[in-house]
C-alpha cells in the first residue's frame, strides 16, 4: 500500500485553516502532500509550497496550471486527490475544475457559492464518477457518533425536540472586521447570501441532522445584522420541523461576546435526552426523568464501532477538533482505497459527508436568508429555490 497524494489549493503561509488541514490529513501518515497552489499570488503560491518541501516544480501558480500539469505525470506519481481551503466564491470553480481532469475533491464547507452552484456540481461528480468530500468537522468526534448510535437504536425513544447552537464572538464589534477572515466572510461576492449562517449556522444544521437523523423540512428564521453598516447577518436565530414532525430551534452567532467556540447539541425523545458541548467533547450525557444521569466518557465502557474507530487516545487523554478533523479525512482515503479498488464507495458507507450533505447545506442557506426577508411564518425547505420563491429571481 502506498499513501494516497493529495494537492491542496489555498491554504498558504498565514493562511490558519490550510495549517489545521494539513495537520489533520497527515495524522494517520496515510496522506502525502505533492503538490499544491497555495495562493493566487505566483510568489506566495510557490514560497507556501517550499516552506511544506515540495519541489519547485510541483508549487503551482494557479489551480489551472495544477490540474493540467498533475493530469500529464504518471498515474503513480499524480495527485489523486485535491482539497479545497478558499473563501466560498472560489470552492465551485476549482472542484468544477478538478472533476473535469479526474481528481476527487475534498472541500471546505459550504461547498460553493449558491445553491445553483451546488446542484451544478452534483452533476459534475456523477458525470466523471469521482469522489466527493465536505469537511462537516464536527461529524467526526467520537461521542457525536456515539450519540447517532443511540439515537438510531432507539434509546431516546421517538425524537421530539432539538435544540442547536453555535455562537461565537469574535465579530461582536466592528473593530474585528480587520482581519483577513472577517474581510472576505463579510463580502456578499466571497462568502454568498450569509456570514453567519453561511460560516457556522450551516454547521450546525448539518450537525443535527446527522445525529438525529431527521431532515429539515420546513423553517422560520430571524436573521440579524447587529453591527452597523455590515451587508451579511452576523446573528441569527431558526425555528426548525423535522421530518418526523418534531420541533427544533437553531441559534447562531458570531456577536455573542466573550464565546469562542461555542457548539451545543441538545436532542429530547420521548424516552431519554442527549446533550453534547464541543468545548466538552470528550462527554456526552444521557438523561431521563426516571433515571440518574448517567456521563458516557470517551473510551470508557462499551461503545459503537463507529466511534471506537473514530477514538485515538485512551480514556482521559483529551482528543477534540484536529482529531475529528483527521476523521473525516481517515475516511476520505479509505473511500479512494475502496475506489481505486473497483470496491462500493458511496459516502454514506464510509462515513464522509459529501454532494447530498453540500446541496442541503447550501438549500439550508439560501432558505433561512428567504425565509428571514419574509413576513409568513413558516417555509417549506425546498431545494427549488426559483420555483417556490420566484420573487427572488
Amino acid at each position: 500500500m502506498k499513501k494516497i497524494r493529495m494537492g491542496m489549493v489555498g491554504g498558504g503561509q498565514n493562511a490558519f485553516i490550510g495549517g489545521v488541514h494539513r495537520i489533520a490529513a497527515f495524522m494517520d501518515g496515510e496522506i502525502e502532500l505533492v503538490c499544491g497552489a497555495f495562493s493566487s499570488d505566483e510568489t506566495r503560491s510557490k514560497a507556501s509550497g517550499l516552506s511544506l518541501y515540495l519541489p519547485e516544480n510541483r508549487c503551482y501558480a494557479s489551480y489551472n496550471e495544477m490540474f493540467k500539469s498533475e493530469a500529464l505525470l504518471p498515474k503513480g506519481e499524480q495527485m489523486e486527490f485535491v482539497v479545497i481551503v478558499t473563501p466560498n466564491h472560489l470552492h465551485f470553480p476549482i472542484a468544477k475544475a478538478a472533476l473535469e481532469h479526474g481528481f476527487h475533491v475534498l472541500s471546505d464547507k459550504p461547498a460553493t457559492l449558491n445553491l445553483s452552484e451546488a446542484l451544478a456540481l452534483e452533476s459534475l461528480i456523477k458525470q466523471h464518477n469521482c469522489l466527493f468530500g465536505l469537511t462537516h468537522t464536527y461529524n467526526g468526534y467520537p461521542l457525536i457518533k456515539q450519540a447517532k448510535h443511540l439515537i438510531s437504536h432507539g434509546e431516546l425513544g421517538n425524537i421530539v425536540k432539538l435544540v442547536v447552537e453555535y455562537s461565537q464572538g469574535w465579530l461582536a464589534s466592528k473593530d474585528d472586521e480587520q482581519s483577513k477572515q472577517a474581510s472576505w466572510r463579510l463580502d456578499p461576492e466571497k462568502s454568498g447570501v450569509s456570514c453567519c449562517m453561511g460560516d457556522i449556522g450551516v454547521h450546525a444544521a448539518n450537525l443535527a441532522e446527522y445525529v438525529s437523523g431527521l431532515k429539515i423540512t420546513d423553517l422560520c428564521a430571524d436573521l440579524t445584522s447587529t453591527v452597523a453598516g455590515r451587508t451579511l447577518d452576523d446573528d441569527g436565530t431558526v425555528m426548525l420541523k423535522l421530518s418526523n414532525g418534531a420541533k427544533g430551534v437553531l441559534l447562531a452567532s458570531q456577536i455573542s461576546l466573550g464565546d469562542e467556540n461555542n457548539l451545543k447539541l441538545r436532542i429530547y425523545g420521548d424516552k431519554k435526552s442527549i446533550e453534547w458541548s464541543q468545548l466538552e467533547p470528550n462527554t456526552l450525557w444521557l438523561k431521563s426523568n426516571t433515571q440518574a444521569t448517567l456521563q458516557i466518557r470517551a473510551g470508557v465502557g462499551e461503545m459503537c464501532l463507529e466511534a471506537q474507530r473514530a477514538m485515538r487516545t485512551p480514556a482521559g487523554h483529551p482528543e477534540g477538533y484536529l482529531e475529528a478533523f483527521a476523521n473525516i479525512y481517515q475516511n476520505f482515503v479509505a473511500q479512494i482505497r475502496a475506489h481505486n479498488n473497483g470496491e462500493k464507495s458511496d459516502n454514506a458507507t464510509f462515513d464522509v459527508p459529501g454532494i447530498e450533505e453540500a446541496v442541503r447545506g447550501m438549500a439550508f442557506i439560501e432558505n433561512v436568508v428567504i425565509a428571514s426577508q419574509s413576513e409568513l411564518k413558516w417555509h417549506p425547505f425546498t431545494l427549488d429555490i426559483n420555483k417556490n420563491f420566484p420573487e427572488q429571481n
